[in-house]
């Protein structure tokens, strides 16, 4: 009987030098559903030139609309999501306080309600894996996984985020990852 995966919910998936080529390349995902139907996950690090409001037809509160918007993956590049802390305890949690919702309404409404611990992050699209799919990616090496935290969430840089935590795993190979060129063509 094959050995049921471990659920990855609440952890980063980062490119372990195998997605060159890919829209993963350089990544960093926070695996926000992981179960034998499939994964669904949000990339951290990459950074659109758009701001929320800009993108967004809707009346939203100023604390969202001069966001900016994230690109969180290649499937539905026109689906919101978003993390927010300051959620009540729920195994619907991806991490600690930290949920995800898609809701607009529900979003507006996160947006209204004024508290200096609540952040949150808004993406357009989402990282996508159908059954066994990630399992497998896993397998061949595709991935690295490291424990989120809401500070590499929320705080860390995006542009430095994949290199951070490379550099924080403590081995050499993920120093020599984090250290490469771009380009292999540069070095």
């Amino acid at each position: 009987m094959p050995k049921t995966p471990q659920s990855l919910k609440g952890q980063l998936l980062l490119d372990g030098g195998k997605l060159r080529g890919s829209c993963f390349h350089r990544t960093v995902v926070l695996v926000c559903q992981h179960n034998a139907e499939g994964a669904f996950g949000l990339i951290l690090n990459r950074p659109s030139d758009n701001k929320v409001g800009d993108v967004l037809e809707a009346d939203l509160p100023e604390a969202l609309h001069d966001q900016i918007l994230f690109g969180g993956g290649p499937v539905q590049p026109a689906a919101l999501s978003y993390l927010h802390t300051g959620a009540e305890d729920s195994p619907e949690n991806v991490l600690g306080s930290m949920r995800v919702g898609h809701e607009l309404a529900e979003l507006i409404q996160i947006g209204r309600r004024k508290r200096a611990d609540r952040q949150v992050r808004i993406f357009a699209g989402y990282a996508g894996w159908g059954p066994g799919q990630l399992d497998d990616e896993l397998r061949n090496d595709s991935w690295l996984t490291e424990p989120a935290t809401l500070r590499l969430v929320f705080e860390t840089p995006p542009a430095e985020l994949w290199r951070l935590i490379l550099r924080s795993r403590g081995d050499w190979q993920s120093r020599l990852l984090a250290d490469s060129p771009e380009d292999l063509a540069w070095n």
